[in-house]
């Protein structure tokens, strides 16, 4: 008994085909901006209980590592070259090395970063008000 193909039926298998062999990237990055987006609303509601805590503990660590970071970049790049200079300029010159930020830029960056993805969700719409 012969099987015949409508042509509707060729053209669904092969685009079937195509489309596994060539995915639509279109549809993959929906998908992974939209994987991306759960993952940062789930840590934004995240922050937002850890925020209502009233131990310090809890609520006030991500506060303390901004600041911390903060405070050593401005050190490293400010700070340090201005007592440079100031201890030079009285006789009394200094040898320094500038903190090694290879452990630090990552977690500062790290915090950067979810600030950035919140602005994707407002410039995209999909962020809450």
């Amino acid at each position: 008994m012969a099987y015949v193909l409508g042509i509707g039926s060729v053209a669904e298998l092969v685009n079937t085909a195509i489309n596994k062999i060539w995915p639509d990237k279109s549809e993959q990055e929906k998908q992974s901006i939209a994987a991306a987006v759960m993952v940062v609303q789930g840590q934004i509601d995240t922050n937002k209980e850890e925020a209502k805590n009233p131990s310090i503990f809890v609520s006030g660590w991500r506060p303390f590592i901004g600041w911390v970071c903060g405070a050593a970049c401005a050190w490293n790049w400010i700070g340090l070259k201005i007592a440079t200079f100031i201890a030079a300029y009285f006789g009394h010159p200094l040898e320094l090395e500038p903190a090694n930020l290879s452990e630090m830029l990552p977690v500062l960056l790290g915090m950067l970063g979810l600030g950035s993805l919140r602005t994707f969700e407002k410039i995209q719409g999909v962020a809450a008000k």
